[in-house]
């Protein structure tokens, strides 16, 4: 144990004494910038050998200038044993792991690692620089880097200096230990405020600590911010207002929109509304909206309207049990808030304030109508009433209605009134042996009818009738009973029947019978003796006497009628459809043989006396053949109208007929021409002047 001990004491004393190859500085790892020079330090003790540098196990060379790695050299004293590796300028590839080495004493020198560092290049905006976004609407802002910065750099997001959160982080690898590009995305959602506003984008590594930054503008599109005012703002109905609306949007306003209460307004266009007051404002909001190419918003406001009462419910009719309590309520909107007040339809005193009305436990006497009353407001427009009626329910009420008197033996009714709440059950009347309530029994008949009118708050009104026919004696000394009931009680009265004499007027009515038909007597009689002389109209002017010749007069006709009197001959016209009847007088024929039911007209013509007696005519006609009947001209007499038999006088010549005498139908003898001499007239009427007096149409 001794001897090695020795051994490897004398072994380094000697080490000592001679020196070795030792390494009295090895190099460190090393960070560079890209660009910049970078220095691996190596000095050997006790060696003059060769020393060389290797990158990633790759020997350099032996050589001090190093042939063949322009950018790389060796310094330091050699003799001192300093070999330094420089290179300059210091680019991406030299990145890698360095060894000094004695090749010839086989020493090796730990690995330096060179780190070189490439800056970030200014990132990018996408969009910028100047980032156009919607207000209100979220938005995603990205920032890229480009190139091979080293290490790979951080991306952050500045407003005013101040840092912003809400940022993701995303980079794309392009091989391995390479990058691509990287880049941020900040989500924001912006507001009108943000317009305007700067963002900066910053790239920050090692080997930028500081970072490079670039910057973009917020250009803001938002809606239109709108503000709504009304001039003035408290206004009496009916008052003018002037709404403006004034907005600020990006892009510029496209238009504008006025609505009240949700409804357009018809025709408002533009920044300006001018309207009338009314109530409806109150509670109508006014809103305008404003618009342009991003979108639209709106504000709204409601006036403050003063305006006089206007009912918004009316009073309810009750039906309350008697006893009980009676609640009314109306309602009244207007600004200021109405008066309200309540009375009795009729009466003054005033029975309550506000919207309720309250009578406590009703009577029969609280019945009818109650009045709700609002008073006209600051202005004098509005106010009204507003009534319902109360029922109180109670027993019916019976009152008997007057009846006419009746005779004996002859018929009768007897009425009762009925207001009951609620309606009777039944209406029944009754007498001593019974009763009856509708329909009829024996002598008795029963019907009910409504009301014309109730009595306010006494419920529906019926009028019952008893009708009796045939009235006996006792039907004047009894009673008759009306009730009626319903579920709160029972009412009734007592109907008496009046009697009234007869005779009295039967005779009254017999007088006035009597001169009536008396006078209706002297009236006919005068009348249908006018109207037997007058009642004919002339047809023609000629008249033929039956059996009379030329220039001769007759009596045939006079002893025909029997005794003349004071009349004279009947005379008949010329007219075929003439028939002389049993007393001398004409009849004509029905010349449609009944078919138009024209009713045959009787003619008689009273003819006067020539004086010294005999027939007074006329000279003869000379128209005609001879052998033909003789005919008269009368037309000179024509003119005069004959007077009533009752007063005329004798005359001496024939009177003419009443112009209505004659119907205008005239009964041809044949549908041929006539067979006359040469030179004769085709009808022999047609030589005479016509009558001018007027045409009777025949009535069928």
């Amino acid at each position: 144990m001794l001897v090695p001990a020795l051994l490897l004491l004398f072994l380094c004393l000697r080490g000592r004494a001679g020196g070795l190859p030792h390494f009295l500085q090895q190099p460190d790892d090393l960070v560079v910038l890209l660009g910049d020079e970078a220095r691996l330090s190596c000095a050997l003790g006790a060696y003059r050998g060769l020393v060389q540098w290797t990158k990633d196990g790759l020997a350099l060379g032996g050589e001090r200038d190093l042939p063949g790695w322009s950018r790389y050299w060796i310094s330091g004293n050699a003799a001192s044993g300093q070999h330094d590796l420089h290179i300059k300028p210091v680019e991406l590839e030299d990145q890698a792991s360095y060894e000094c080495q004695a090749t010839q004493a086989g020493l090796r020198s730990r690995p330096a690692q060179l780190h070189v560092l490439v800056p970030p290049e200014a990132p990018q905006v996408l969009g910028g620089p100047s980032v156009s976004l919607v207000a209100g609407v979220p938005a995603n802002l990205t920032c890229r880097s480009h190139g091979d910065a080293h290490p790979t750099p951080e991306l952050l997001w500045f407003r005013d200096g101040v840092r912003l959160d809400g940022t993701t982080f995303h980079q794309t690898l392009l091989k391995e230990g390479t990058t691509g590009s990287v880049e941020s995305i900040l989500f924001l959602t912006p507001s009108s405020r943000d317009d305007g506003a700067t963002l900066v984008c910053r790239a920050r590594s090692q080997a930028l600590p500081a970072g490079k930054d670039t910057a973009i503008t917020l250009s803001l599109q938002y809606p239109p911010l709108v503000t709504l005012s009304a001039e003035p703002q408290t206004v009496q109905e009916g008052e003018k207002v002037t709404f403006l609306c004034q907005a600020t949007a990006q892009p510029p306003v496209t238009g504008y929109r006025w609505a009240k209460g949700g409804s357009p307004v018809l025709g408002a266009r533009g920044p300006m509304l001018e309207v009338v007051a009314d109530a409806s404002f109150l509670t109508a909001p006014v809103s305008c909206e404003v618009s342009n190419a991003v979108g639209s918003a709106n504000r709204s406001t409601a006036l403050d309207v003063q305006f006089g009462p206007i009912l918004q419910a009316k009073p309810e009719p009750l039906s309350v049990d008697a006893g009980e309590d009676a609640f009314f309520s109306c309602a009244w909107r207007g600004n200021p808030l109405p008066r309200v007040t309540w009375t009795r339809r009729g009466g003054t005193q005033v029975l309550g304030f506000g919207p309720t009305l309250r009578l406590p436990s009703v009577g029969p006497e609280d019945a009818g109508d109650y009045v709700c009353r609002a008073e006209p407001g600051l202005s004098g427009r509005g106010g009204g009433a507003a009534e319902a009626r109360l029922t109180v329910n109670a027993p019916p009420i019976v009152t008997a209605l007057q009846s006419a008197p009746a005779s004996l033996r002859g018929p009768a009714r007897l009425q009762c009134l009925v207001f009951a709440s609620p309606a009777p059950e039944a209406v029944v009347w009754s007498w001593d042996e019974g009763f009856l309530a509708a329909g009829s029994r024996g002598r008795f008949l029963v019907e009910t009818f409504p009301a014309p009118e109730g009595r306010g708050g006494q419920g529906p009104g019926l009028i019952s009738v008893l009708h009796i026919s045939g009235t006996q004696e006792s039907d004047f000394s009894r009673g008759f009973n009306c009730s009626a009931r319903n579920r709160l009680g029972e009412g009734g009265t007592r109907v008496s029947l009046g009697r009234r004499d007869l005779l009295p007027t039967v005779q009254i009515v017999a007088g006035v019978a009597a001169a009536a038909l008396t006078l209706l007597m002297v009236i006919t009689g005068v009348a249908l003796c006018c109207w037997r002389h007058a009642s004919f109209s002339k047809q023609k002017n000629l008249v033929r006497i039956p059996g009379s010749s030329d220039g001769s007069s007759s009596r045939g006709a006079e002893e025909e009628t029997g005794s003349g009197g004071d009349r004279g001959p009947i005379v008949h016209t010329d007219h075929s459809d003439l028939v002389l009847d049993e007393e001398g007088t004409l009849e004509s024929k029905d010349p449609t043989n009944g078919y138009y039911k024209v009713r045959g007209v009787s003619v008689s013509l009273s003819l006067g006396e020539a004086p010294g007696g005999g027939l007074f005519l006329p000279p003869p006609s000379p128209l005609g053949p001879p052998g033909t009947p003789t005919f008269y001209d009368f037309n000179p007499h024509l003119g005069v109208v004959p007077p009533c038999r009752l007063y005329r006088a004798r005359a001496g010549y024939l009177t003419t007929p009443h112009p209505r005498a004659f119907t205008s139908y005239i009964k041809p003898t044949s549908f041929g021409p006539p067979d006359l001499a040469p030179g004769t007239p085709p009808f022999p009427y047609a030589a005479f002047p016509t009558p001018s007096h007027p045409r009777l149409q025949t009535h069928v």
